[in-house]
């Protein structure tokens, strides 16, 4: 008997070794950018929905970007956009006039496609931050504490590469958290940090007018997620118009005002399409209302900061 047991461990043992020596051998996918017709049509169909925030045509450009890749699973921002327009759809499902059981797949899905454009361009640091958000919210989906863990360890890894780009990214699911958690406190921690970063000092939390830094704005370098750009043409009033929802919801609303008005100091804000939900915002609390429902909540999760008209 006792042979016995040591034949099949040292048969297990070897087994394990041998797997582990075939995927050190196994090489890797390797990035292969897509130049077909497909790919193309794919690539604009995206970004055409994506800033004409058009959330009903996400089943039409899901589909060409998954032929696309299909066409070439090694292009690794087709595979980005993959998990962008999944993450979305689970994003604002409040637009859904039935939200099905089946929308949990979205951040499955959202999660694999992230780590196929991790492991296809793993020094893209927008990449590393949107598959520690799937993780994180496939975890929290779930009740899967272990990859809520692995999620926030993912997502810290993302802030130190880009951290004017990701304290955001990072802080935003966490938004929906109970406001006296830790993790809650954290994730608006990393939206001040932010303002830090882009203002290049640290700001006044008593008096946050961000006027003194608008001369700061630039498209080049890592500074240049502080700003509104062709990607997420309101990405600075969709920031502080979350900041102040945090802020509302930790039951801070006259720092919130501040906060919320900052949004107003874009060139761009005029033309913004969703400046009324700002605005709405700021009349409730001069009325003592009820809080508004938080952004990440609201079905206006992703297209507030990249929605163009």
């Amino acid at each position: 008997m006792k042979w016995n047991f040591l034949l099949v461990a040292s048969v297990c043992i070897l087994l394990t070794s041998c797997e582990k020596m075939a995927l050190l051998t196994t090489p890797k996918k390797q990035p292969i950018p897509s130049h077909t017709h497909l790919a193309e049509q794919a690539e604009k169909n995206f970004w055409d929905t994506l800033h004409k925030g058009q959330y009903q045509n996400l089943p039409e450009t899901t589909k060409l970007l998954t032929a696309a890749y299909l066409q070439n699973p090694n292009d690794p921002k087709l595979a980005a956009h993959l998990g962008f327009v999944h993450i979305w759809k689970i994003t604002e499902r409040q637009r859904e006039k039935t939200i099905e059981p089946t929308i949990t797949n979205e951040i499955i899905l959202a999660r694999k496609f992230f780590s196929d454009a991790v492991e296809l361009n793993p020094d893209d640091a927008r990449f590393k931050g949107f598959l520690g958000d799937s993780i994180l919210i496939e975890g929290k989906i779930f009740h899967d504490e272990r990859e809520q863990v692995h999620g926030y360890f993912t997502l810290k890894q993302a802030i130190s590469m880009w951290p004017e780009f990701n304290y955001f990214t990072a802080g935003y699911p966490m938004s929906t958290l109970d406001p006296h958690s830790k993790e809650f406190q954290t994730a608006l921690a990393w939206q001040w940090k932010t303002l830090d970063l882009c203002a290049g000092t640290t700001i006044d939390k008593q008096h946050p007018d961000f006027t003194l830094y608008m001369y700061r704005e630039t498209q080049q370098g890592p500074l240049r997620a502080c700003w509104n750009n062709w990607i997420a043409p309101h990405n600075f009033e969709g920031f502080f118009l979350n900041m102040g929802d945090m802020l509302v919801k930790q039951g801070d609303w006259q720092t919130a005002i501040q906060i919320y008005n900052n949004a107003k100091l874009s060139k761009n804000y005029s033309v913004w399409p969703y400046r009324h939900l700002l605005e709405e915002r700021i009349a409730k609390i001069k009325t003592h209302s009820p809080p508004p429902t938080l952004l990440f909540n609201s079905g206006y999760g992703c297209v507030v900061c990249h929605q163009a008209r």
